[in-house]
């Protein structure tokens, strides 16, 4: 059996390799600025930027999963295009937010979906 592929959003915990019989390969333990647990970290950044390195290096696989679900949850109600510099700067403000500054989500008011303008003042 060849080696395991892995999402970035999960921790390595074992490895095969065919032509041993053990593998002392671990992750290392990490402190989540956002739920303060210890954990392996994510196995790579989810960006190619500073905003990634910190996410990386701060928040753990479980409220990284939290927030890609909370990041669909936004994309879907306010139609975001994560392609669109407005829409990642929006994104990259509410993971700043809540995962790195352990604030509350951007409130989603499903009886005004479709309504809201997500846009940053001033732009």
């Amino acid at each position: 059996m060849g080696p395991e592929i892995v999402n970035a959003g999960t921790p390595v915990s074992h490895c095969e390799a065919p032509s041993k019989t053990s593998c002392n390969m671990t992750a290392e333990s990490m402190h989540c600025r956002r739920c303060g647990k210890d954990t392996p970290p994510l196995n790579k950044a989810p960006f190619r930027n500073e905003l990634g390195d910190r996410v990386l290096a701060e928040i753990c696989p479980s409220c990284w999963q939290d927030w890609l679900q909370h990041q669909t949850s936004l994309i879907n109600h306010y139609g975001l295009d994560p392609r669109e510099p407005k829409a990642r700067e929006f994104l990259y403000e509410q993971i700043e937010h809540v995962l790195l500054q352990g604030g509350e989500g951007k409130e989603i008011d499903t009886s005004k979906q479709g309504t809201i303008d997500w846009a940053p003042p001033g732009s």
